[in-house]
């Protein structure tokens, strides 16, 4: 098993057992003992979970969504693949509000040599587009989230609210036909309505696991998404759904 995959079963099981000994994680995992204290120091060190003698408990809620720093290692050629779909739908000249997250970071990287305007919404994309030789880049105001690195709050609302973007790329925790897209954070989704409140067309990216959680905030209805794109391994009963919705749905 690769080390992202072992530390993000470790964290899962961790979160669902509460508090659980090295031993157990290393039958679970198959992995080492040595191995398994080894990670427990990296989650450890990432704020996902508190170490004692013997084993580890959760810092996290059920609820929450795990580090950024986790998540980006995470099926990242699915991301890359979906990146590469949705930097082929915009067109040059458009401009584009983009997301946070793990996934919206791939899209800022493949828009990185495109004759566009961008509007990232977190410090990890700014960084990424910030030596781009032919991108105007527009850096809203706000508040960054630790780790995250997303920006929110008043003043990246009203940097949201100054604008009309010709698209919208939108990052989710969940999505939905029934219960649309879903953000685990509350100041998030605010961002997230606000990005699709100022475009006049909204692209929402997800891999295949989102389309099968709903996470805590409501965003918006899934009949407020002009597209999705997500990956070959995405549900079809999901993306038929999203489909009869009206949703463009594409699978990379």
């Amino acid at each position: 098993m690769a080390s992202t995959d072992r530390l993000r079963q470790i964290t899962d099981v961790v979160r669902e057992a509460g508090r659980i000994g090295v031993a157990e994680l290393a039958e679970i995992t198959g992995a080492s003992e040595m191995t398994i204290r080894r990670d427990l120091e990296v989650l450890a060190d990432q704020g996902v979970l508190e170490r004692y003698r013997g084993g580890a408990r959760s810092l996290l809620l059920r609820g929450d969504e795990p580090p950024f720093v986790m998540r980006a290692q995470e099926g990242l050629d699915a991301k890359r693949r979906i990146a590469a779909e949705v930097a082929g739908l915009i067109a040059d000249g458009e401009s584009v509000v983009l997301d946070s997250g793990t996934t919206c970071l791939e899209v800022a990287r493949a828009l990185e040599h495109r004759r566009l305007t961008v509007m990232p919404l977190s410090l990890h994309a700014v960084n990424a587009l910030s030596g781009a030789p032919q991108l105007t880049l527009l850096v809203p105001g706000g508040r960054p989230r630790p780790g995250e690195l997303a920006l929110t709050g008043p003043l990246t609302a009203a940097s949201l609210a100054a604008l009309r973007f010709d698209t919208a790329v939108i990052g989710c925790c969940g999505l939905q036909a029934t219960n649309g897209l879903t953000a685990y954070d509350l100041e998030d989704a605010a961002v997230k309505r606000a990005a699709i409140a100022s475009a006049r067309r909204v692209i929402a990216v997800a891999e295949a696991v989102k389309l099968s959680r709903t996470a805590l905030a409501f965003v918006a209805h899934a009949s407020d998404l002009h597209a999705v794109v997500t990956d070959e391994a995405a549900p079809s009963d999901e993306t038929d759904a999203l489909a009869t919705a009206g949703v463009a749905v594409r699978k990379v």
